[in-house]
């Protein structure tokens, strides 16, 4: 059984379209095994108790925001070791940096293509 067949993944939007654009990419890519949140809280309280292997989310959302849901994870001994991809319209260079200090995998920015996402993926997990 190949990575993409086994590989869990959890995309985290509060936007459907975003969701769908990313679940989309996913499909394409042959990732079977994806579940998704509207929020970074849902989304936390989720992982807590069934982990996934990788987390897509993205930075800007109400409540708690990409960032502040890779510090959750980070600091949650259940869910630290999870892969965490940031995806935003806007990646300056604070946001990157301060995801890289909470412990960010990868970074993707809107828009991308199938064929990126695939890169970012691979560069967190191993090829597909």
């Amino acid at each position: 059984m190949s990575l993409k067949e086994t590989l869990s993944i959890m995309v985290v939007d509060d936007m459907s379209t975003s969701r769908g654009l990313i679940t989309m990419a996913l499909d394409e890519i042959g990732i079977k095994k994806v579940d998704f949140k509207s929020d970074g809280q849902s989304a936390l309280t989720a992982l807590a108790t069934n982990a996934a292997h990788l987390v897509i989310s993205d930075y800007n959302m109400p409540g708690l925001d990409g960032l502040q849901l890779l510090h959750g994870l980070r600091t949650n001994r259940s869910t630290q070791r999870i892969g965490f991809i940031l995806v935003s319209g806007r990646l300056d260079d604070t946001i990157v940096a301060t995801g890289r200090k909470l412990g960010m995998n990868n970074f993707i920015a809107k828009p991308f293509n199938t064929q990126q996402m695939r890169k970012c993926i691979e560069a967190v997990v191993g090829p597909l």
